[in-house]
């Protein structure tokens, strides 16, 4: 029978780990007061936190890497010497200084990107909960990370360790969870009135895609395939003879795949095969003897050993199957409405410090026409952090 999944809603703000550094920047311009990169409202996000988060994320992108010096605009000292310290491959040349002071400008940048989105859009989500009364408790926050971390290590040790090299301390993975739990929250909120499926709803659907429910017939042979037809006719004769075609196959067959299985090749529907010879096998009798026949291939010598009839699901057999699906489509189509919105509304109340803008600011640049992903990048990526996934689950 046909079968259809339920796919999960998904709603992702690229709330990811990162990591940091000790310097800062002076914030100037537009409405950011002095030691702040942006503002969300009436909330800072500060330069002290922005270093913080870059710290880790730069420790957690150099981790087994040996070179976890923050990038340190605008010269990159530190950053230069650290990669200078670095092992050159064996038969090349060491980078120049003005080489590697690039290359930290571009992890530079990159990082700066990650970070910003992190933090702003943490900030959206937690405003966005206090409006809505969405809350989640310091346990409902500690059960989740312990879940995780379970999943995650095998021991207190491998978690010890973790903590150690990623440079994030319990409490950023807390805050981590704590947004993932907001997350899954506020999207059970969003998508509680998408729920309803009616009866009529199912049935036209049912009625609309009914070959989606609909199993075709399809055929289990019994097949040797020969380079040539006169070995095609010598395995015929065998198998008329008395052979079996296993022992045929063995012999003469070049197809591997059912050679290996005794010359069986099941579940074979129409239009799947070469148009000769899925002629030969529709055209069939069970139980008969047929070929040669010739394909691309080469010449087939088969026999239909069992047939299994189209059959058709019925609605009640497909109604759960059906809910499932125009409930999660439902879900979806009110989260991604609500999305749309929520990151408008908030993106205007987003001001950026001029060295720290990116699209998620009201300021952003105006090169830069894409509002960032919903699914946004993980900053740390290599960093298996207990961290909770921003993917919801099913509803």
């Amino acid at each position: 029978m046909a079968s259809m999944t339920h796919a999960p809603i998904k709603f992702t703000l690229g709330l990811a780990a990162v990591g940091l550094s000790a310097f800062a920047f002076a914030a100037c311009g537009n409405d950011v007061p002095s030691g702040a990169v942006a503002t969300v409202g009436d909330e800072t996000i500060t330069q002290d936190e922005f270093d913080k988060w870059l710290q880790t994320a730069a420790q957690g992108q150099a981790q087994g890497s040996g070179a976890s010096a923050v990038p340190d605009p605008p010269d990159f000292e530190k950053c230069v010497a650290a990669k200078k310290k670095l092992p050159v491959p064996k038969g090349q040349q060491s980078p120049s200084d003005a080489t590697l002071k690039k290359q930290c400008k571009t992890e530079y940048d990159t990082l700066k990107t990650e970070v910003m989105q992190f933090l702003i859009q943490a900030e959206w989500v937690q405003q966005e909960a206090d409006n809505q009364d969405v809350k989640v408790s310091d346990q409902q926050i500690k059960q989740s990370f312990e879940d995780q971390k379970k999943q995650a290590f095998p021991n207190d040790k491998a978690y010890q360790q973790f903590l150690k090299t990623s440079g994030m301390s319990e409490d950023d993975i807390l805050f981590r969870v704590k947004l993932d739990q907001l997350q899954q929250k506020l999207t059970a909120k969003i998508t509680q009135d998408a729920k309803k499926v009616t009866d009529e709803d199912i049935s036209e659907y049912y009625d609309k895609n009914k070959k989606r429910f609909a199993q075709p017939e399809r055929r289990d042979l019994l097949v040797v395939l020969t380079k040539t037809e006169a070995q095609a006719n010598k395995a015929k004769a065998a198998l008329e003879s008395g052979d079996s075609f296993k022992q045929v196959a063995k012999k003469y067959s070049i197809d591997e795949a059912s050679k290996a299985q005794g010359g069986k090749l099941p579940a074979v529907t129409e239009g799947q095969q070469e148009k000769a010879f899925d002629s030969a096998i529709f055209g069939a009798k069970k139980g008969e003897l047929v070929g040669p026949v010739k394909t691309q291939f080469g010449w087939y010598v088969f026999e239909v050993d069992k047939v299994s009839p189209a059959s058709q699901q019925t609605l009640d057999e497909s109604k759960e199957a059906i809910k499932n699906l125009l409930r999660s489509q439902g879900q979806q189509q009110a989260l991604d409405k609500w999305i749309k919105s929520f990151r408008e509304d908030y993106k205007d109340k987003t001001d950026c410090a001029d060295d720290f803008r990116i699209a998620e600011c009201s300021n952003a640049p105006k090169e830069k026409t894409n509002t960032g992903p919903a699914s946004g990048g993980n900053p740390g990526d290599a960093q298996p952090a207990p961290q909770g996934g921003t993917q919801t689950p099913e509803q």
